[in-house]
């Protein structure tokens, strides 16, 4: 029986719900840790990857209602960076390679749109303060330079999230590498 990416299955659910734990759990090790990284993506980003775009825009928004339940209320106004994070990514894989300047390229192109989304967020509903541990970099450069709330905002996101993305995306790009031909058979 033939898999095809678009075919609503057990196995597509099971690789959601596995997503979604793994922004879970990585989003509480981050928060936990007061990183100024997220973690709280790389299933969006695994699932994108593998299932495409429409399955990408999944796991952040249900791992976000999970953490907005959890322990981080803010997940959930940040459900529209997950849903343009993981449409994004499963674009972006629709051309992958295996190589270090496409994983850098890669990165940056997911995260300039979740950025200039997230960096609005933070700005328009917090005043630039959430439970990130990049809470203290805007309120640096936002009291310290001329910039203003939103662009100290877009700067430190930018710069926090392409980090994200790109420990996510070589995660993910790793895992694809040492999957077992039986189960790439099922994505690619």
């Amino acid at each position: 029986m033939e898999q095809t990416k678009s075919k609503i299955s057990a196995f597509n659910l099971c690789v959601v719900a596995l997503a979604i734990c793994i922004n879970v759990i990585g989003g509480h090790i981050a928060l936990l840790l007061h990183l100024p990284i997220y973690l709280d993506t790389i299933g969006t980003i695994m699932t994108g990857a593998l299932l495409g775009p429409i399955y990408g825009m999944l796991p952040n928004v249900l791992s976000g209602l999970i953490m907005g339940f959890t322990g981080d209320v803010y997940s959930l106004y940040y459900a529209p960076v997950g849903i343009i994070l993981g449409f994004v990514t499963g674009l972006v894989f629709k051309r992958r390679k295996n190589s270090v300047l496409w994983i850098l390229w890669a990165a940056l192109i997911i995260t300039i749109p979740s950025t200039i989304v997230s960096a609005s967020i933070t700005a328009i509903l917090f005043g630039g303060i959430t439970s990130s541990g990049s809470t203290v970099l805007v309120q640096l450069i936002t009291n310290t330079t001329p910039l203003g709330l939103t662009a100290s905002c877009f700067i430190v996101q930018f710069i926090t999230d392409y980090i994200d993305r790109l420990i996510g995306v070589l995660i993910v790009v790793q895992m694809i590498r040492i999957l077992p031909s039986n189960i790439k058979e099922r994505f690619f």
